[in-house]
């Protein structure tokens, strides 16, 4: 990105610690001098200044700094900037600190997943199986046989098998003179049968020299989530998932939420690296589960995909600018298949790549699939289904009726934009608890490391624990009357320490939360909040009506019911009607992948399901207002909180 006020003149720009130098035109963004000298810089805000994330030392040399609004006096004293809002404006010297490390997390083993990853639904996969294996014994050519060899293909299929078309792409028919004859006219055809989205012929996928027929035969569903990428590894003969991989997206270096990536997508080249990014996330777990497994990747043969809109639009390089502007229009809701080879995905590039259909900006593939995964379809329950995530998708209804709603709650649950925030990783506190006499508190870690951070799980038991034990009023205002070394005034105002910094693995200052972390989780939460309870009213209804609440998302399955209750996040009815799914998304993916009556139900799912546009609606901001309190405005709403917090002195 680079400062249009400036000339064509150009200055040397030199990193340390690797010393690494880039000649850059004047104007030119610090984090785009960073990316051109081949170093990492996240930019979880898209670079637009909001996180404070880059933050690079200016160690000599002039730069022009347009926002330092996330750096504190003292900062700005030592030299830092922020490197995607500091333009060059002469030769300079940058130190760049270490970035966030987005570590990998992949499931065990074959044995351990297959018991984790069931098929949701039942469905007659066997009977309508789209891949096939067949074998072939084709009479060779002769002078009194001429027959072309596509032909003799096809002849020997209609007599083996009844197969009476067949289609060929031009890649396959390529090899399939050499691969006949080498295999002295002994082969197996891959073959993929008609398909919702095709009436046609059977395809011919690949060609294979034997009989090839015992072999497994393999398809992956993956899960393009906006923090991490999912990838089933599935035997379509048996059913089964047999590996499974989850990485972080590696598009986080570029924006932490979906609005962030859109923005990114405009930079010159934008939109190209955020697809390769994303491409790259699923080869890697594609052929960690392939090493695993002892295969190659050209013999998987099959792609389902969920996603988010914006996910779905970045990973097949879509132009996603319209979806963040009134009046919200994706490109498509409805992506046709292509072909893994047009995308770059390391499998048989003749492989179908199957994106699950959205129902709007807002409202993607992940939720269509969540829907089917979770049953919510097939019931005559009145179902809640709450996606938690940056966006904090919504669905209300049963088998009749589908009502839908995006609110942006933002990466704030995640750990994004919070001071101490971090993500779900080593070392980050996920559970909070305060004694109520000493206000001293006490922390789990994840792997039992010292505390690095706060993740999303760990906030909300913090703010429960602060809320039910006086620390902090309903307002989310810190209690300063508090006798504890605990509450202190911080360079962004009132802060709570979670945990000293001798306490920490090398951190250079306390694990804390301020007053502004806390605005920005209460506005998230009543954004979620108002959602549901706009959507349940849209529809002349109450949540008491509501007979079960489903919560999907990877995050969704970390969530403490009571603390996300105590803290307004969740609405507080009997705890027999939650239920926790985990990765909907990804399961929704792997039961259209197997069962083709079941993926065509997807596209009902879609058609069937209404919209609201929450920025429309009226009582949508009176709802996030009375929201924006711990846990709510209205404590008849929130009888068990309420109970809790009796006899609490004021």
């Amino acid at each position: 990105m680079t400062d249009p006020s400036t000339d064509s003149q150009t200055f040397t720009c030199t990193f340390r610690p690797d010393g690494q130098s880039v000649r850059v035109e004047a104007g030119t963004s610090l984090s785009d001098a960073i990316a051109a000298a081949g170093q990492q810089m996240n930019l979880p805000c898209g670079g637009q200044g909001r996180c404070g994330r880059c933050r690079v030392i200016v160690e000599s040399g002039e730069v022009q700094r347009r926002a330092v609004s996330r750096l504190s006096s003292t900062e700005l004293e030592q030299g830092y900037a922020l490197a995607c809002q500091s333009y060059v404006q002469s030769d300079v010297t940058i130190f760049v600190p270490p970035q966030e490390e987005m570590i990998v997390r992949k499931l065990p083993s074959e044995k351990q997943t297959s018991k984790v990853v069931e098929l949701p639904i039942e469905c007659d996969w066997i009977g309508q199986q789209e891949l096939r294996q067949l074998h072939l014994v084709i009479e060779p050519p002769s002078l009194m046989d001429n027959t072309t060899d596509f032909d003799r293909l096809k002849r020997t299929l209609g007599q083996q098998h009844d197969i009476r078309d067949l289609w060929i792409d031009l890649p396959t028919m390529r090899k399939l003179a050499n691969t006949l004859r080498d295999a002295e006219w002994d082969v197996t055809a891959i073959l993929e049968m008609r398909t919702w989205a095709n009436a046609g012929p059977p395809r011919l996928l690949d060609i294979l020299p034997g009989d090839q027929t015992v072999a497994p035969l393999y398809a992956v569903a993956v899960d393009i989530g906006t923090t991490s990428n999912v990838v089933y590894l599935v035997d379509m003969k048996s059913g089964k998932v047999v590996d499974t991989a989850i990485e972080y997206n590696r598009q986080i270096s570029c924006g932490e939420d979906v609005i962030s990536r859109i923005v990114y997508a405009k930079r010159e080249g934008g939109l190209e690296h955020l697809q390769r990014l994303v491409i790259q996330t699923i080869n890697g777990l594609i052929e960690d589960t392939c090493e695993r497994q002892g295969i190659e990747p050209r013999s998987i043969h099959r792609m389902t995909v969920a996603g988010n809109t914006t996910m779905i639009h970045l990973f097949l390089a879509l132009w996603p600018e319209p979806i963040r502007r009134e009046p919200y229009i994706p490109t498509v809701n409805h992506p046709l298949p292509v072909k893994a080879g047009e995308l770059g995905v390391h499998i048989n590039p003749q492989a179908t790549v199957d994106c699950l259909p959205g129902v709007g900006s807002y409202v993607g593939a992940d939720i269509t699939a969540g829907v089917l995964s979770s049953k919510m379809f097939a019931t005559d329950k009145l179902t809640l289904f709450i996606d938690v995530g940056t966006n904090g998708e919504i669905v209300l209804g049963n088998n009749d009726w589908l009502i839908s709603c995006a609110c942006s709650a933002g990466p704030a649950f995640e750990g994004s934009g919070v001071h101490s925030g971090m993500r779900a990783t080593m070392g980050a506190i996920e559970e909070v608890w305060i004694n109520t006499t000493t206000y001293e508190p006490t922390y789990h870690t994840i792997g039992d490391a010292p505390p690095q951070g706060i993740c999303g799980s760990g906030i909300i038991s913090l703010m429960a624990e602060m809320f039910v034990t006086g620390v902090m009023d309903k307002a989310g205002k810190i209690n300063q009357d508090l006798d504890t070394p605990r509450i202190r005034k911080g360079e962004h105002g009132m802060e709570y320490v979670v945990a000293w910094k001798k306490e920490t693995r090398g951190k250079k200052e306390d694990i804390v939360i301020t007053e502004v972390d806390i605005s920005n989780l209460l506005r998230a939460k009543a954004a979620i909040y108002a959602g549901f309870s706009v959507l349940v009213r849209s529809v002349g209804l109450e949540l008491a009506d509501v007979e079960q609440l489903l919560i999907g998302g990877a995050f969704g399955k970390y969530i403490d019911v009571e603390k996300a209750i105590q803290i307004g996040l969740l609405p507080d009815m009997p705890w027999d009607r939650f239920d926790f799914l985990g990765n909907t998304s990804a399961l929704g993916a792997y039961t259209a992948l197997l069962c083709p009556d079941l993926r065509q139900k997807v596209v009902g799912i879609a058609n069937k399901m209404t919209y609201l546009e929450l920025s429309a609606d009226n009582t949508f901001y009176d709802e996030f207002t009375k929201a924006l309190f711990l846990p709510h405005t209205d404590m008849a709403a929130f009888p068990a909180v309420a109970r809790l917090l009796e006899g609490r002195e004021p």
